[in-house]
This record gives C-alpha cells, sequence and structure tokens, in this order.
C-alpha cells in the first residue's frame, strides 16, 4: 500500500491548498484547480467568490484523503484498498457538493449572456440573415 497512500497525500495537499487559496481569495483563475464553470470563469469576481464559496469543502475533502493515506499507510492488504476508495469516493462526493454550491453561487452573480439579435441564444443568429423573418 506504499503506492496508495502517496497518491492520496498529493490529493490532500493539491485539494487543501486549492481551498485555502480560494478562501483566502488569492486563487488565480485557471482552468486547471478550482470551480472553472462557464460562470465562474466570465470574470475574476465571479471566480473569486466561487471558489471561497467551495473553499471549506476542498479543505475538508483534503483532510479526508491526508486521513485515508495515514490508514492506508498502518493497515495492510484488501483493508487499505478498500479504505482508500471508500475515502476517495467520500472525497470526490464532498469535492461535488462543494462544487455544485460554488456553481450555483457564479450563476448567481455571473452578468446576463447576451442573445443574439433575434431574441434567440440558438446560435444560428452566426448564420448569415438567420434572424431575418421569411420573404
Amino acid at each position: 500500500m506504499f503506492v496508495v497512500a502517496p497518491v492520496l497525500f498529493v490529493l490532500a495537499v493539491v485539494a487543501i491548498t486549492t481551498g485555502a487559496l480560494g478562501l483566502t481569495g488569492r486563487l488565480p483563475r485557471n482552468r486547471f484547480v478550482g470551480v472553472h464553470t462557464e460562470a465562474a470563469l466570465s470574470s475574476d469576481e465571479t471566480f473569486r467568490v466561487a471558489n471561497r464559496v467551495a473553499a471549506p469543502t476542498s479543505i475538508a475533502a483534503g483532510a479526508l484523503l491526508f486521513a485515508g493515506g495515514l490508514v492506508t499507510l498502518a493497515a495492510s492488504g484488501i483493508v487499505a484498498l478498500l479504505v482508500a476508495a471508500v475515502v476517495a469516493a467520500v472525497a470526490l462526493f464532498t469535492l461535488g457538493t462543494g462544487a455544485n454550491a460554488a456553481a450555483q453561487a457564479a450563476e448567481a452573480i455571473a452578468p446576463p449572456v447576451e442573445v443574439g439579435g433575434c431574441g434567440s441564444a440558438c446560435g444560428a443568429c452566426s448564420l448569415r440573415d438567420a434572424c431575418q423573418p421569411a420573404s
């Protein structure tokens, strides 16, 4: 289980670091770590708010992963693998819960999306004269 525990520790460090930076508002807007929905990436402010909302669950998931890594080091055989799998699943669920709340917060404060000239956001307006009435 010497291979599984370091993986859990690395994931824990990433989750805790991302959560701490998000909580303090110092996580730079990017497409790799943090909440990166379309609404969250629409501005620096929405990215900061979304990651501040998701930060507590990210830190909690990191703590779970770290504790799971410690238990995996202490256990052996199938018990260690079972603990690692359960901890990873719970941490993933925890991260997902925070990301969902953060996405809703970003949607609430994101600027409205402008629609095409015909009043629809179908995307057909990019075609020439697609929104003109039929002759």
